[in-house]
């Protein structure tokens, strides 16, 4: 596998808790967090769109209740 860019949100901080997004070759998205960075989540483009439209439209706020 080829070397991943990976990014983080400009909100972030240098410190922890940060979320880092990579697009590998096969355009599959890659996610991690900063705490445990050899843990890596795959996804689609879709549907990391459709988790992120969940979350801006409150879909998932009765979980943090």
């Amino acid at each position: 596998m080829s070397a991943l860019n990976w990014q983080k949100s400009s909100y972030s901080s240098e410190s922890v808790n940060c979320v880092y997004l990579a697009v590998a070759p096969d355009r599959s998205i890659k996610l991690r967090e900063s705490d445990d960075p050899d843990v890596i989540i795959t996804t689609t483009p879709g549907k990391l769109h459709a988790l992120l439209r969940g979350i801006k439209e409150g879909e998932f706020d009765h979980l943090t209740r």
